[in-house]
């Protein structure tokens, strides 16, 4: 028999669901693609020295998503982000493939994080919307 009460009730520990940190074990977070991408629309933008409103009013996006995707609280449509890079002057092609060269970057800082080799010869970069 158990010593608990007739109602009260059997806590059982749960790890921590799929995708958020285990407390008790540290771990690199590997960055999200909408936190790169964002970084990367951000650093653009600032360096053209350019406004969220002239960026945003330019790709007929609204400044307060736009923001929120620069910082990488919303997961943008593709076509969003092609407006925004086409506002700053870049193609969707660059803008993603300087996200995909930000997260080689981070990986490359991490030893942890290591490519897995596949069948595949194709060594490029995939975007599902």
């Amino acid at each position: 028999m158990t010593n608990r009460a007739p109602n009260q009730a059997r806590v059982i520990p749960l790890r921590p669901p799929a995708g958020r940190p285990d407390p008790e074990r540290p771990a690199t977070r590997e960055p999200l693609w909408r936190d790169l991408v964002g970084d990367v629309l951000r650093r653009e933008r600032q360096a053209q020295e350019r406004t969220l409103k002239d960026v945003a009013d330019e790709a007929r996006i609204s400044m307060p998503y736009l923001s929120e995707v620069e910082r990488g609280r919303k997961e943008a449509s593709s076509e969003v982000l092609a407006a925004a890079a086409h506002a700053l002057g870049l193609s969707l092609g660059d803008l993603l493939a300087r996200a995909q060269g930000e997260l080689v970057r981070l990986n490359s800082r991490h030893p942890g994080h290591s490519r897995t080799t596949t069948s595949s010869s194709y060594d490029g970069l995939c975007l599902a919307a």
